[in-house]
Parts: structure tokens; sequence; C-alpha cells
């Protein structure tokens, strides 16, 4: 291969073009982004970053030695697997000889939004920017969302001192992929930070004249708000695949095990954009955690060059983390399969934490509060479960 194109500038695709170069591989390696910005963390945007406590640069990669062309501002537009060329919106096409979809996902958008001013959503920095000039400690913020981004950003809010901040979100508690017994933890811990939650309920309407003025609920309740952050979830950024050929499941590239595109022996795709058979899942499982556009990333781009019978299986366990106040939560494998969640240890002083998770008794992951090594533990008896 005289020339590799990587297709997104995140994570997956900063690990991707690291990979290529650590492996030998001396082409061309171009690197295709949507935004303006070199590959940087995201982890820390609803944290750190909000909080103030480090500034744009400290998220960015270091990438100065990768020896690649960036094209930024570039979004891809279509792709034609047959002539192997990717069209781009300013219409430049580029040809490669192999490809690495890393293009991530986009905060989902609330249907028939209204058109006014102080929504807020966070996915990149300059939503970051964005959100950092409006609030303010007599901000009335509502979240709609209780899931990572929502609670993250929640506690980050508090920290700030703005003091009226409500989580809503239709599901019981909140971060529902943890399962009960850790959402209705968070949900106190929440609470006792001075957070109001209203769950269980969805919202009806947005209020307002020119600006955002309140959140009606389908209960009733009207809840006054001068900032509204969707934090509704995420959406595959592939609407540029539709008419590629490949398939798509769930709008995510439906790869195998080696993340080589199904299809194809050219086409590889990594991170929170593809579906790949996990060994520890019934068909394939899209997993949106930083340690899995990390791992996938490298892995693809390794067996984008090798032959089919060198290639390595895409098996690590999945692994995530979340800073709310003076939690830190950490997961290890595929909770998205459990059917059970079980406490087998708590100190509600420290306080600390430790969730199995089970699917028919077996362990499929394990969730824990401020017990770092106890997480790491876990997965590593996951990782050998896999090898059975």
């Amino acid at each position: 291969m005289r020339r590799i194109v990587i297709v997104g500038a995140g994570l997956a695709g900063h690990r991707a073009a690291e990979a290529l170069r650590r492996e030998g591989y001396g082409g061309r390696v171009l690197v295709v982004g949507d935004e303006l910005h070199r590959p940087y963390d995201r982890p820390p945007l609803s944290k750190q970053l909000l909080a103030g406590a480090i500034e744009q640069h400290d998220t960015l990669y270091a990438s100065d030695d990768l020896e690649v062309d960036w094209m930024l501002g570039e979004p891809a537009t279509s792709l034609d697997i047959e002539r192997r060329v990717i069209r781009l919106a300013s219409g430049v096409a580029l040809p490669y000889d192999g490809l690495v979809i890393a293009t991530g996902r986009r905060a989902r958008d609330w249907p028939r939004l209204p058109e006014l001013d102080g929504f807020h959503r966070l996915r990149g920095l300059d939503d970051v920017r964005s959100l950092r000039q409006a609030v303010r400690p007599t901000s009335r913020v509502a979240i709609v969302g209780a899931g990572f981004i929502g609670c993250e950003v929640a506690a980050t809010l508090r920290g700030l001192g703005v003091e009226e901040v409500t989580l809503i979100d239709v599901a019981p508690h909140p971060m529902p992929v943890l399962g009960a017994e850790v959402g209705q933890r968070a949900a106190a811990f929440h609470q006792a930070h001075g957070v109001r939650l209203r769950l269980g309920t969805s919202v009806a309407m947005f209020e307002g004249s020119g600006r955002v003025e309140a959140v009606l609920l389908e209960d009733g309740e009207r809840i006054a708000a001068d900032l509204v952050l969707l934090a509704l979830g995420s959406a595959p950024n592939t609407e540029w695949l539709a008419d590629s050929g490949l398939t798509l499941v769930k709008g995510t590239v439906l790869c195998d095990e080696y993340c080589v595109a199904v299809g194809t022996e050219d086409v590889v795709a990594a991170g929170d954009v593809a579906s790949y058979p996990h060994p520890s899942a019934v068909g394939p499982i899209c997993v949106e955690h930083w340690s899995n556009a990390r791992d996938m990333g490298e892995i693809a781009a390794r067996n984008l060059l090798r032959e089919p019978d060198q290639r390595e299986v895409m098996a690590a366990v999945p692994t995530f983390w979340s800073d709310q106040y003076d939690v830190k939560i950490k997961s290890a494998g595929v909770l998205s399969l459990a059917d059970t969640f079980t406490v087998v240890e708590e100190d509600p002083e420290r306080p600390s934490l430790v969730v199995e998770a089970h699917r028919d008794g077996a362990l499929v992951g394990a969730i824990v509060f401020n017990r770092n090594r106890t997480i790491i533990q876990y997965q590593r008896q996951l990782a050998e479960a896999l090898l059975v």
C-alpha cells in the first residue's frame, strides 16, 4: 500500500496513524477530519476543561512526529469502495490503497428543536468553549439526559458554584446502563450536592421568546431554565457511507473480528463508529468507550497492513471511567449484556462500592466507586475468561 487515508481525526484515527508508523509503514498517510482541531482527548471536556482546570491545548495529542498530511475542516461526503475514492465536501476526491474509517459519533439532536438561544450540546472543543462562556453562577441550567455526559456536567457546574442545576431523564435513575444499584447511589450523591433530579419523566416542550426560558415536563411541571444542555446520547457519523456498499448496522460499520469492514479487504473501521463480534456477545456490538477507540484504532491499522492469516482479533475488555464530585466511577466488561447487577461490597463513608454484572450467572462486567485496584482485578479476570 502506497497511500492510506484515515477518515476521522479523533482518538481512534490518531491511534491508527501512530500504529501505522510503529509498524514501519513508510507510505503516505492522510488524516481527514471534519473539525479544524488536531486530535484531542475528549474525556476532560465535561470535567477539567469545562471547569477551567485545564485549557484547550492541554487536551491535544502529540502528533507532530507522525509525518501525516492533515486535511482538517474537510468532512467526507461519500465513499466509492469499487474505485477506492473518498469525496470531501470541498469537492476533492481522495484515492486510497487502504482506508481507516474512524469518524466517531456526534451529539444526538432534539427533533424539531425551537429556534431559541440557550441550547447547548457537549461533544467537542467548540461546544465546551460555548458552554463555558454562557454559564454563570446565577444560571438556571436544565440538563436533558442523565447519562454520563449529563451527570458529569451537572457535577462540574455545581463545582463551579452554579446554584440551579436540574437533571431530567425518562429513566428511573441516572446512568441506566450501569444498572439500578449504581444509578440509585448516583442519584443520592447528586442530590447531596444540590442537583435537582426529575427522573422517570420526559420533556413535553421548551418555552421561551427569543431565548429558552423553561422546560415543560410531561407530568406538567415547569422548570425555569435560561440554559439547556441536551445530553441525549450520540449518533454515528456514517451518512457519508450511505451509498458506499458497506454494511451498516444501526448506522455503524459492520466489521469482522479483525476490524475489517465486511465485504472488503482494504477497509477497516475503528472506535464507536464500528460494530464487531466481541467474544463476550452474541452478534456484533458497538462499544462507545475511550478504551475501545484506543484499542480498536491500533488493531485496525495493524490488520490493514497484514496478510489475512496474520491478523489479530479485536477482543479487548471494554473499560470506562467517570469523575463526579469525589467519586471516581470505573467499569470493566460489556455491561449491556447483563441481566443482573449485585452489590458485593460497599462503604458509604469512603464512599466506595463494588457491583458485579452477570448474565445467566456468568460474570460479564463490574462497576466500582473509588476502588481502582479492584476494577483492575476484574478486568484481568474478564480478559482471562475470553481466552478459555
